[in-house]
């Protein structure tokens, strides 16, 4: 069968103006799992890309509690949106109230006419009250409502209200979600997409291209860190974008011990970064992976949503760095650069809590700058995202000078723009390759343009070297020196 394409694409190599369509770098797509039951329809919030613009937002469609551990999904609501002042995030649960259930029977007493019960991811759907003897109606003899804690309170409408009610259902159990339904996949019968797969879901619902992939909590397991790895490149066939992956903070209590978690969570992609150890904010623990993202958001934003700067070195807003059992950790420069030389970012308190890391996991196994560099994986994604997005426009539109020079001129006044402000050096450009441009080719449909870019690397390593001049002081005494 021959080679046949018909789409545009981008690879990486070692007089019209067309208005760019700039894909935003820091929209973080998070996979995980949230307290459903508390949304107006649960089962349609689950392996399914839901995007929120604010906490309300979010709360509103995905339910939401304290308890990060239960509801990984949670943790990003409140850092994001709460913390951060981030957004938006798209959200993709895998927590199914159709399948992750355990029974509930619980009994509480009434005061003031309410009663509460003190369990999240109780499903409203197939819920009985009764008040001892009499099974009771809802919104006659009561109605039902969530605290914010996630609780279900039961408020008494009868004239006279009982000592207490016992209620028997379902809640959600979180603990019945596996590593392969988080990871999950494509099925060929239906066409659902689920878990991390469900990514391919966000652009042709939402027209918004991801930019960092977190799954918090499960991205420390190898094998999700891999699929992970694997599903950032050509989403949709055509996008590519970023992944934080967390290391177990109960395996690996020690920094100088971290080039073992590397070896065993064998991912050096080099569109991914690892970290360690976890964000404490307030009374809140929060895994890295859930917390990164936003920093990196934060910093785009700061740089006209162009992700050219190295989110190192920006705050993280916490009170600590922790492992999983609350163990502070405190790395000075030394020690950070120790980790960090193992292609693993942290955080260290220096004038406050900063991210603090540049390589990629594809360091030190690559040392290449368009390698080891988050700010150069990160901003040639957004370039290749947003060639496809600018320019889509142009498939099948006759192969003629015209449609070439369109290209060519929009293009390059684009990467001008990126120049001037610093964003990529002076002379990126992008040129007609006519050598790659062969008749075979041209006669098939295909027209190749060749992009010369470069990205500035971090300024990882700052010195300034004072040398003592005795002569100053002689000329200070003797008056010379006025």
């Amino acid at each position: 069968m021959p080679d046949y394409r018909h789409r545009i694409e981008t690879t990486e190599a070692p007089d019209s103006y067309i208005a760019p369509q700039v894909s935003s770098a820091g929209v973080l797509v998070a996979v995980g799992t949230a307290p459903v039951n508390q949304a107006a329809d649960p089962a349609a919030a689950v392996n399914t890309p839901v995007i929120a613009y604010s906490f309300a937002d979010a709360k509103a469609q995905l339910g939401y509690s304290d308890d990060f551990e239960k509801y990984t999904l949670c943790q990003i609501m409140d850092n994001s949106f709460r913390k951060a002042g981030i957004g938006p995030v798209i959200f993709i649960n895998v927590l199914d109230p159709a399948e992750h259930v355990t029974s509930l029977s619980e009994t509480a007493s009434v005061t003031n006419r309410l009663a509460t019960i003190e369990e999240t991811g109780i499903l409203l759907e197939g819920l009985t009250v009764t008040d001892g003897s009499d099974t009771m109606v809802k919104d006659t003899d009561y109605t039902l409502s969530f605290s914010d804690e996630g609780y279900l309170k039961i408020t008494i409408l009868r004239a006279s209200a009982p000592a207490s009610v016992t209620v028997t259902g379902s809640k959600l159990d979180p603990t019945a979600v596996t590593k392969a339904q988080v990871i999950g996949g494509y099925d060929v019968s239906t066409g659902a997409e689920t878990g991390i797969e469900a990514i391919q879901k966000v652009f042709p619902k939402f027209n918004i291209v991801p930019g960092i992939l977190a799954v918090p909590k499960w991205s420390a397991d190898p094998e999700v860190a891999a699929v992970m790895a694997a599903k950032i490149h050509s989403i949709n066939g055509v996008f590519n974008i970023f992944a934080v992956v967390d290391i177990d903070t109960d395996t690996y209590k020690v920094y100088s011990g971290l080039n073992d978690a590397r070896t065993a969570i064998g991912v050096t992609d080099p569109d991914v970064l690892l970290v360690w150890p976890k964000i404490r904010k307030g009374d809140s623990v929060y895994d890295y992976s859930a917390v990164w993202p936003a920093v990196a958001a934060a910093c785009d934003a700061a740089h006209g949503d162009i992700p050219y700067k190295n989110p190192s070195n920006e705050a993280l807003g916490a009170s600590a760095a922790v492992l999983n059992d609350g163990t502070e950790i405190l790395l000075d420069f030394t020690k950070a650069e120790l980790v960090n030389s193992f292609g693993i970012a942290t955080a260290i308190n220096f004038q406050g809590w900063k991210a603090w890391g540049d390589e990629t996991a594809a360091y030190p196994g690559s040392a290449n700058a368009s390698q080891r560099y988050i700010a150069s994986r990160r901003m040639l994604a957004w370039l290749r995202n947003h060639f496809v997005l600018t320019y889509c426009s142009k498939v099948d539109e006759p192969m003629n000078p015209r449609l070439i020079e369109s290209v060519l001129n929009s293009e390059n006044e684009f990467l001008n723009g990126l120049a001037a402000i610093g964003a990529v050096p002076s002379g990126t450009h992008i040129s007609y390759d006519e050598e790659a441009n062969t008749l075979a080719n041209m006669i098939n449909g295909e027209v190749v343009f060749v992009v010369e870019w470069a990205s500035w690397p971090p300024a990882k390593h700052i010195v300034a070297e004072y040398r003592f001049i005795p002569e100053l002081i002689s000329a200070a005494l003797t008056g010379g020196g006025e």
